[in-house]
């Protein structure tokens, strides 16, 4: 099937100005858009047929050729619109990666079209002690940092850079492409707007070295496995003079060695001697600040059973609040008994009753019951 002459499709004479030609354009592109004609295989093939002559008519070398040559000048692989041979979404690709293409492959830019800096990460482990309380930690971090010999501009000493002629200073080029202007970064100066001819030697014309740099950094009383600490402007420097990123400190709590960690409350398993779990008393149990807190053990003390001390657990992030310390018991068996040892214990055995263990006989006794209901089933 022949193709039908671009200025019949575009509705235009051959003596048509850009101007009329744009316009004529436009609003056949819009009666025919796919998207106003859902379904409509014909509005479809009629909107390929109207870019790929708009494609052609609007580029004068391509508009020369083809008013002397017609459609074989660009058969056979001499050129064509976006419509010969080519899918309808192959073309709205392109599109796309015009106005976005230079963006996703660019840094992000300051107005002035400095490259802004990476942001950096730097992972600092800290005690439970000392999340509970609060510090100040001094860190070594090697980054990029502005070039001092050329002040981050990246010229030489004594020279200066100059203004971009391709982008006039503005980083950004404009093009036609149909009736859309894109807007990219400029390939000669990679969109900052200046070229540097005489580099300064000590950063190549990056205008920034990497050093290791030390920081201060205030971690406050409260903080949890896994908070985040901002640092702006202490992240990688921007090229030429750009604006620095941040730097990003992420926590980690190292386990301890008696306390676990709830949110903002500590569990403490605390050991007690048989006699002690008996007879009850006191014990004395560490808390994070430092200070000891006496624990009363009630007569006849079972493992697994909780005291609460409250005010004794971690401090809140910004807050006054401070969490509730629990101590967990553990009867601990002796060992190692001696003669002696064994001969009262095997004593108090054979004085003690039901009563002296009661959760015992109530086992045993249910276990008998179970034992009889499945003899009586048999």
């Amino acid at each position: 099937m022949s193709k039908r002459d671009y200025y019949e499709v575009l509705g235009v004479s051959r003596t048509v100005t850009e101007v009329e030609l744009k316009s004529s354009f436009r609003k056949l592109a819009m009666q025919h858009h796919p998207d106003k004609n859902p379904g409509d295989k014909e509005a479809e093939i009629k909107f390929k047929e109207i870019n790929e002559a708009y494609q052609i008519l609007s580029d004068g070398q391509k508009r020369a050729a083809y008013d002397r040559f017609g459609h074989q000048a660009f058969e056979n692989g001499g050129g064509g619109g976006p419509g010969g041979g080519a899918d309808f979404s192959d073309f709205m690709s392109d599109i796309f990666d015009s106005f976005f293409g230079d963006a996703r492959r660019a840094g992000p830019r300051g107005a002035n079209g400095r490259e802004r800096g990476a942001d950096l990460r730097y992972n600092l482990e800290i005690g439970l002690e000392e999340a509970f309380a609060g510090k100040n930690s001094t860190i070594h971090v090697p980054t990029s940092v502005s070039c001092e010999a050329c002040s981050g501009t990246g010229a030489k000493p004594g020279s200066k850079s100059r203004q971009c002629p391709t982008c006039g200073g503005h980083g950004r080029v404009r093009a036609n492409q149909g009736f859309f202007s894109v807007e990219r970064t400029c390939p000669t100066c990679s969109g900052r707007g200046e070229i540097i001819d005489d580099p300064c030697k000590n950063c190549q014309g990056a205008g920034r070295v990497t050093r290791e740099r030390t920081l201060s950094v205030n971690i406050p009383a409260g903080v949890e496995d896994g908070t985040r600490i901002r640092l702006a402007g202490e992240g990688e420097a921007g090229l030429r003079g750009g604006p620095a990123g941040d730097l990003y400190i992420f926590l980690s709590i190292k386990p301890h060695a008696i306390f676990q960690r709830d949110g903002a409350d500590l569990f403490c398993r605390v050991p007690i001697g048989l006699v002690s779990a008996a007879l009850g008393g006191e014990i004395e149990v560490p808390t994070l600040s430092g200070e000891q807190a006496r624990v009363k053990i009630p007569e006849g003390t079972q493992t697994g059973k909780q005291f609460r001390i409250k005010g004794k657990g971690m401090s809140v992030l910004r807050s006054r609040d401070v969490g509730d310390l629990y101590i967990q018991v553990v009867v601990e068996t002796p060992q190692k008994l001696t003669a002696r040892q064994r001969e009262l214990l095997e004593e108090f055995e054979r004085e003690s009753s039901q009563n002296t263990h009661p959760e015992t006989a109530g086992f045993f006794g249910r276990v008998k019951e179970f034992l009889g209901g499945l003899g009586g089933t048999a």
